[in-house]
């Protein structure tokens, strides 16, 4: 293979594996009630 393709096969494969790893930190549901804290974090008061 080419020195380029090799590049490009391997940026995609990093970039696939950190959309994998965002979407699956996102769609976790422990954190729920974090994003919900955070959500709510300009309303509230001091």
């Amino acid at each position: 293979m080419d020195t380029i393709t090799t590049l490009r096969v391997v940026a995609t494969v990093l970039s696939f594996m950190c959309f994998m790893g965002m979407l699956v930190w996102v769609l976790d549901r422990r954190k729920d009630r974090r994003f919900d804290e955070a959500a709510q974090l300009p309303f509230l008061d001091e």
